[in-house]
């Protein structure tokens, strides 16, 4: 008796993903893997245009770690963006530059004028920017204002406090003016003597907020309520979470990164000034930019420290290459539009992954 057989097409195991292929989903699904990619790619960029003389100045190490200055003041407000954007809800704070502004009024009142130690001065300098920050919180999270209109109401009003309150004049009393010294570039310890100088500021500001905030977003139980609230703020209720104090607290959290914020200002300036956080474009949007940057979902719920960290360094070197590449005012121009051209390109790469890949951030 004969054995029939299947006459029809055999199943085929799926083919296994190539390297190349596997490699370069996770550079396209992983946000900090392609910020990465692209810190690299904008320093070999600027670095190829210096070789062929087509800059004004050498684009190189120390040039690349003096202009790290400008990473501190952008990178802890796109922490503190962060903070209120992963809280959800449509959760963002326009107000951040403003509270700069006002918090180093009041450092320059309290440390140049009526002489207050250091050591007190900027504990109170983080405590009034947390206050601040809590009156945004308790706007959204228990009177349950939209974000956009609470936060934008208290930037008018602390903008408009903080060029009032000395009759929008500076603060730059002689102590205020030592603390330029916090500015200055440094040999880091141990392996310094190799490596460029770094300013102080990043050693001194950006680094303890930083493990900071990674500890309190990553590791603590507040995180988690935290990620908890901004992906389905719902369900976080009926888990027995406390949303609005979790939200609350998240805004106050923005404050107070707001206030040491303010303290390196007054630092690199080596005066208190008015419009420290709001002349120009102000601070508040290029923070949301760098968070936007760093893959933070605007709808909340999703983000990473190392993130945001990676976009603020990305923004200030490509910024550093297009003033090299473009002095004067016309490379100050182009500075905005290449950051506009950053975050436009940001929104359409987050669409096109969450389709192909059914991911974001």
């Amino acid at each position: 008796m004969s054995t029939s057989t299947s006459s029809g097409p055999r199943a085929t195991a799926p083919a296994a993903p190539s390297r190349w292929s596997s490699l370069g989903r996770t550079v396209l699904t992983q946000r900090v893997v392609l910020l990465a990619v692209l810190v690299l790619a904008v320093v070999a960029v600027f670095t190829a245009l210096d070789l062929a003389g087509r800059t004004s100045g050498p684009y190189n190490p120390d040039y690349l770690a003096g202009s790290l200055i400008n990473v501190v003041p952008t990178a802890m407000l796109g922490l503190a963006e962060l903070l209120v954007i992963v809280s959800g809800r449509g959760g963002i704070d326009l107000s951040v530059g403003a509270m700069v502004s006002l918090v180093g009024m009041g450092f320059g009142f309290c440390y140049g004028l009526w002489g207050w130690p250091l050591w007190l001065a900027v504990p109170a300098a983080v405590l009034g920017g947390a206050a601040l920050g809590a009156v945004n919180g308790l706007l959204v999270a228990y009177l349950r204002f939209p974000a956009l209109i609470a936060t934008l109401a208290t930037y008018y009003a602390y903008k408009s406090i903080a060029i009032v309150v000395n009759d929008q004049q500076p603060i730059n009393s002689p102590r205020v003016q030592d603390l330029y010294a916090t500015a200055r570039s440094v040999e880091l310890p141990l392996i310094g003597a190799q490596l460029p100088l770094f300013p102080l500021g990043v050693v001194l500001f950006l680094l303890p907020t930083v493990v900071l905030v990674w500890y309190v977003v990553d590791r603590s139980p507040y995180g988690r309520r935290l990620f908890a609230i901004g992906t389905n703020d719902v369900a976080a209720t009926w888990a027995g979470i406390g949303v609005a104090a979790t939200r609350f607290w998240a805004y106050a959290g923005a404050g107070a990164i707001s206030g040491l914020v303010a303290v390196v200002t007054v630092g690199q300036f080596a005066s208190a000034r008015p419009d420290a956080g709001t002349s120009g474009n102000g601070m508040a949007l290029p923070a949301i930019t760098i968070a936007v940057l760093a893959g933070v979902a605007i709808t909340g719920g999703i983000g990473r420290v190392s993130g945001v960290v990676l976009a603020a360094v990305l923004v200030a070197w490509l910024n550093a290459g297009v003033l090299l590449t473009f002095p004067g005012n016309s490379g100050t121009r182009l500075q905005l539009l290449a950051l506009g051209l950053l975050l436009v390109l940001a929104a359409l790469f987050n669409g096109w992954t969450n389709r192909r890949y059914r991911v974001v951030g």
